[in-house]
């Protein structure tokens, strides 16, 4: 018997869930199901987002409705068109083996009267935003008087985006017997004032720490002048060659301009907000879920439909007005399971906002700077040198290698690599040249951004190699023997990584990897030879490794993988 079984869930979803290729459920799965399954009662549950929410609800909702029956039977209501039509495609998945089963959804920008008639040619389930269902009801398009069921779906943020009058309105046109399931990431006085005015004695169930943010995100921060935050982006995104990100902004227009600034400087960069036609976000989204985009720009409103599970980092280049939606924007990373890092752009004068989110997500930030002009065209060469190493040779240059060979001929290998590395690497090159710092001083906090008595490594293993940066941070801990904050500012890359430790643990850094093999590979670590990084380093700066120097991915078995070590409402909160 598999996990999913033992929730009580019926043949015709386990065989969706196994299609779907889900093996265990969630936390909030494995505490809400069984009691949305054995009970007709009302529930409120607390969880990021990312943990598996829609399945929480979605599973025992299928299994509990009449499919012989053509009257809508549950009702879900959702702030956002994005993730209206997400919930309503997620459940025809579920109920792929429920012939009968249908699904509407119903939002705004698209026809009034075909979603009318598609509920009234019998749709047991209505995935709904608030601002669509209420008109619909207000022109009888649509029935709900007979509802047995009524999800509430991420609460808080249908409340910050002032739904609070609609949802009451659409409430008062349900029977009052039918159970309410309210699900939320957080749970500010409007919430909890939602469940007091439309729930009865509601089954609490939290996972995580109430308005806590994910484990599985690193939080950090940047302190840069007003005018260099674009700079600062800039900077961020070069020194993460591989980033897969969500930046937010507050408004439509910083939203845009900062994507149009993006493209034009050539980045694969998209703008995701409520100005654009629904066929123009439909277009954006595809484009970043296949990747073609890597930096999605977009505001609170327009993220709230973004389901994908590989954002590797979230940018917040303005904070929110509302500090619990930094909760919702770091939540878009470090879901199913994987790691995320979130980033914040600030000035100085904005420091105090840090301090009064770590309180509400009970987690500290790591101050950081602004990644030198030295170190990222450090990182950009190692991403280069390593992509040359991992490309597979197309058998049709072979055809044109006797002419290229002839053009290169009296070129010794040594000047071929230097030639071949430059040609891609001069753009970062003579971009940065005369670049300046613009990190600005972190007075008031007492994180120390100078590199005095501290030492950065590089390590030739990255995500490639199954690492992230908890699971790397959690391998050095073990193989160096240090404590949990010996080993700090881990940054992964494709197929290599930077970490740092105090000066003191150089001498074991170097002696534990100097011969050190995993699975029949060299681990080769050594002292970053950057100079911002490597003063007040003594002699050992400019030492290389007992293997020889860096050596790209020496020896790279494609299935080495780590051994890992974790498996408008009321007035909101203002920073």
């Amino acid at each position: 018997m598999n996990k999913f079984e033992q929730l009580g869930l019926n043949e015709q979803l386990l065989k969706a869930i196994h299609d779907m290729g889900f093996e265990s459920p969630s936390e909030v799965q494995e505490k809400a199901i069984p009691v949305l399954l054995s009970q007709e009662t009302d529930i409120v549950a607390l969880a990021q987002t990312g943990t598996g929410k829609t399945a929480a609800f979605g599973f025992p909702m299928i299994q509990k409705i009449d499919t012989k029956s053509k009257t809508t039977q549950g009702l879900i209501l959702s702030p956002t068109r994005e993730l209206c039509l997400q919930i309503a495609h997620e459940l025809k998945q579920y109920s792929k083996y429920y012939p009968s089963l249908n699904v509407t959804a119903i939002y705004g920008g698209a026809s009034i009267i075909e979603q009318a008639n598609q509920v009234k040619r019998g749709s047991q389930i209505v995935v709904a935003t608030p601002g669509r269902m209420k008109d619909m009801i207000s022109r009888k398009m649509v029935n709900i008087s007979k509802i047995q069921y009524c999800v509430l779906d991420e609460a808080d943020e249908m409340l910050n985006m002032g739904f609070y009058e609609d949802i009451k309105d659409i409430l008062s046109h349900t029977p009052k017997e039918k159970s309410t399931w309210l699900f939320s990431a957080t749970m500010p006085k409007e919430v909890s004032n939602i469940a007091k005015k439309f729930m009865n004695q509601p089954h609490e169930i939290t996972v995580g720490t109430k308005n806590s943010a994910s484990e599985n995100v690193q939080h950090e921060y940047y302190v840069v002048g007003g005018r260099d935050r674009y700079l600062a982006l800039k900077r961020l995104a070069d020194t993460n060659p591989d980033i897969f990100s969500v930046i937010f902004c507050r408004t439509k227009r910083d939203t845009q301009k900062v994507a149009e600034k993006l493209i034009e400087d050539g980045y694969n960069a998209g703008a995701l907000h409520g100005d654009l036609s629904q066929n123009q976000r439909d277009m954006v989204m595809k484009s970043f879920r296949n990747k073609q985009i890597q930096m999605l720009v977009a505001t609170d409103v327009a993220a709230r439909g973004i389901d994908v599970d590989d954002i590797t980092h979230v940018i917040n280049y303005q904070l929110p007005d509302e500090i619990e939606t930094y909760t919702h924007r770091s939540g878009r990373t470090g879901r199913a399971g994987k790691s995320g890092i979130s980033m914040v752009i600030i000035t100085k004068s904005e420091l105090r906002k840090i301090s009064a989110i770590e309180r509400i997500i009970k987690q500290k930030f790591d101050a950081k700077k602004i990644p030198s002009a030295d170190e990222i065209c450090e990182i950009q060469l190692y991403h280069l040198a390593s992509k040359i190493k991992n490309t597979e040779v197309n058998k049709e240059v072979e055809t044109y290698l006797p002419a290229i060979e002839d053009v290169l001929e009296g070129i010794d290998r040594e000047e071929l690599i230097k030639k071949m590395v430059s040609v891609e690497f001069g753009r970062f090159a003579e971009y940065y040249k005369k670049a300046g710092d613009i990190n600005v001083s972190n007075n008031g906090r007492s994180e120390d951004f100078s590199s005095e008595g501290k030492v950065r490594y590089f390590i030739n293993v990255g995500s490639r190699d199954g690492y992230d940066w908890m699971v790397l941070k959690d391998f050095l801990k073990e193989q160096l023997g240090l404590g949990k904050d010996d080993v700090f500012k881990v940054d992964v890359k494709e197929s290599f990584s930077f970490f740092n430790t105090d000066a003191t643990h150089t001498e074991n850094v170097l002696a534990t990897f100097s011969e050190f093999k995993l699975d029949d590979r060299f681990i080769n670590v050594e002292v970053s030879k950057n100079a911002h990084e490597n003063r007040n380093r003594g002699d050992r700066s400019g030492k290389r490794s007992r293997k020889g120097g860096r050596d790209f991915n020496k020896g790279k078995d494609r299935n080495f993988k780590p051994k890992s070590h974790r498996g408008k409402g009321k007035p909101k909160k203002r920073f």
